[in-house]
């Protein structure tokens, strides 16, 4: 039996409310062996985001704070630099989740704008085919939101708002911003050991 290839996946931080959420997913790639490589950018403005919600500063070895050790397998690139890897579509990858997305880098996206690492990478999802998940943190929605989110989707990417399931009965924060990201991790294919399974009369 040949076993199937470990992935390569790019994950996004952008500025908007949800810091959290990055940090449960960076935890659940890194102790997936399925996964090989992350590749992991955030954004400018998420620093600041992290440092209020999370107390945690400066842009270098962000993964690594984050995760609270080193990891062997999550590369930190910075918002600029075009020439990652991640910026070409010969470059191959199982997917991008941008994760919390921003208002901004949905617009970004939806309109090609590519103009930075983030955006460039999600363009390549989109023209490439591959799988581009976009975890959505802001509300009320615009009209200008709502269009850019039907932008996007009409290019290939999954709209996947920040919305945290309470049937589970999430003990705290932290086990809520899990299990959506377990949810996250099972729209690409990834089941994650501990994910909540809705059974319906099943206590």
């Amino acid at each position: 039996m040949v076993e199937a290839p470990a992935l390569t996946l790019t994950v996004a931080l952008t500025g908007a409310s949800g810091s959290i959420f990055v940090r449960e997913l960076l935890a659940a790639l890194d102790a997936d062996p399925r996964i090989a490589r992350v590749h992991f950018v955030p954004s400018e403005n998420s620093l600041r985001v992290v440092a209020e919600e999370l107390g945690i500063s400066g842009r270098n070895g962000l993964a690594e704070k984050l995760l609270g050790r080193a990891s062997q397998k999550i590369l930190q690139h910075a918002e600029a630099d075009i020439a990652a890897p991640i910026a070409s579509g010969s470059y191959p990858t199982a997917g991008m989740i941008v994760l919390p997305c921003s208002m901004g880098t949905l617009s970004g996206i939806a309109h090609g704008t590519a103009g930075n690492l983030i955006e460039r990478a999600a363009d390549v999802c989109l023209k490439e085919r591959r799988p581009l998940i976009l975890c959505l943190r802001e509300t009320p929605f615009s009209k200008i939101h709502i269009r850019n989110m039907s932008l996007a989707a009409d290019a290939g990417a999954t709209i996947f708002p920040v919305m945290p399931a309470f049937y589970n009965r999430p003990v705290d924060s932290t086990d809520m911003a899990r299990q959506f990201v377990f949810r996250v991790l099972a729209h690409l294919g990834l089941p994650q050991p501990g994910a909540y399974v809705w059974k319906p009369g099943v206590e």
